[in-house]
């Protein structure tokens, strides 16, 4: 495996400057910058990535969680092949989304009834649309610092800081983008992670306006620690109590299990929003839930509460790319890739131990992150890093990425079905040596 770095000047930094002529930033997704200029895919197969300088690397991000069998799955290209032959999209429906919902319905008993859309923001806003139609109610709460799109009512709090972020006891409710509208602020109530307390006593302020409580079961931004069993019951309790929804954003967990992450709660939510690796790599989102939550999107209805379409909803190329990955994604393939993720986790827990640096690991499902933290974060408080942390993160990033391995941007990793004990072993070997590197800038 090739990773040497390529001789400058290189074909990526030329495609970057003709990037930052017709792009902001040269992109579309700022998860692709990397300094002095991106890199630029060539072809990917399995878990490995190769860029257009030739540069092969091991996959960690698999696309942002969202290629759980890797690159190029063979029997997703040929399935795909076939449909792109018959066309891409029609205004008329198609038997592919058919067998994809009943497929997805099947694997979870909450899942009642499915609609499809294009992406885990748009599953987000269906959700939160869905919730307010139903209940009536203007307000939606969410946890502090978690990711669930772009939508204005769902990043609030995202990007809170020590000098905005206000009192544990009433965290503050805080823009990402200027220009966000107060009244937006105003409808999103903030809670504390894995604070039963103070969640519930911040919930009770506003009983009759709440349309639901959102919740990531492991966010990713909020440390990708899961939600404890109480807390998550608790937050049901509440729901049910009350009159308003529980709502599941299993964009990112869905992988965790065979119904989701939410296999591992006795709770059941009122609504889920899926995205990412259901669509096989193909854009994509859903929301499932309670038949009569869902029916207030059903056009056949006397009054339509929720009006739902998209051009590009159901098209059968996603429909069928994302059928054949979760029929591959059955149950002994979902456990045999959490044993895999369990392997990797005690491996760099291994590492971190060997190189004696304050670090933890943490995560579960398929997924995990390292943190320059001597103990595993509790919330998103105690996630937000220092700036030494900061900088030893991205010390680490960047010697695993000129070491042949891509993770995301917060050291976390994402596994596919692709990979084996072998491309665990190498993270685990590249971490050491990251782990050595950056040990006297964060001790």
């Amino acid at each position: 495996m090739q990773t040497s770095k390529p001789a400058s000047p290189s074909l990526s930094a030329s495609l970057y400057e003709r990037a930052l002529r017709v792009m902001p930033g040269g992109c579309s997704r700022n998860t692709v910058l990397r300094k002095p200029h991106p890199l630029y895919a060539e072809r990917g197969e399995g878990c490995y990535v190769t860029d257009v300088e030739g540069v092969k690397r091991i996959d960690f991000a698999n696309n942002m969680a969202s290629l759980i069998h890797g690159h190029a799955h063979p029997a997703v290209v040929a399935a795909v092949t076939a449909q792109l032959k018959k066309g891409s999209a029609f205004t008329l429906a198609t038997e592919a989304e058919i067998i994809f919902a009943e497929h997805l319905c099947s694997r979870n008993r909450g899942f009642d009834q499915i609609r499809f859309v294009n992406s885990g923001t748009e599953a987000i806003m269906g959700c939160l649309k869905a919730a307010r139609a139903y209940t009536g109610r203007p307000k939606i709460a969410k946890i502090e610092g978690a990711y669930h799109g772009l939508y204005d009512y769902a990043e609030v709090s995202q990007t809170s800081k020590p000098d905005n972020w206000g009192g544990p006891e009433s965290p503050s409710s805080t823009p990402v983008a200027y220009g966000t509208p107060l009244s937006a602020l105003n409808d999103v109530v903030v809670i504390p992670f894995n604070d039963v307390e103070r969640s519930i006593a911040i919930l009770n302020k506003h009983v009759s306006d709440l349309a639901c409580v959102l919740i990531d079961p492991m966010p990713h931004r909020v440390g990708l620690v899961p939600a404890s069993q109480p807390y998550v019951e608790a937050l049901r309790k509440w729901t049910q109590a009350h009159g308003a929804l529980l709502v599941f954003d299993e964009v990112i967990t869905f992988r965790s299990g065979y119904g989701g992450a939410q296999d591992w709660y006795n709770a059941q939510p009122d609504l889920t929003a899926m995205g990412k690796l259901i669509g096989g790599g193909f854009p994509v989102g859903a929301l499932a839930g309670r038949k009569d939550v869902m029916q207030v999107m059903n056009p056949l209805a006397d009054k339509v509460l929720f009006p739902h379409s998209g051009t590009f909803s159901a098209n059968p190329i996603t429909m069928t790319a994302g059928y054949v990955t979760m029929d591959l994604f059955d149950k002994p393939a979902v456990t045999q890739l959490n044993e895999l993720t369990a392997y990797a986790m005690e491996q760099v827990s291994e590492a971190i131990r060997v190189a004696e640096v304050p670090a933890c690991v943490t995560g579960g499902g398929s997924m995990f992150r390292v943190h320059l933290k001597p103990e595993p974060p509790k919330d998103y408080r105690a996630t937000y890093p220092t700036p030494a942390q900061s900088a030893g993160i991205n010390a680490l990033i960047d010697h695993a990425f000129d070491n042949g391995l891509i993770l995301i941007n917060t050291c976390s990793a994402t596994l596919s079905t692709a990979m084996t004990r072998t491309e665990i072993d190498r993270l685990a070997e590249v971490l050491l040596g990251g782990f050595r590197k950056i040990r006297g800038q964060i001790t």
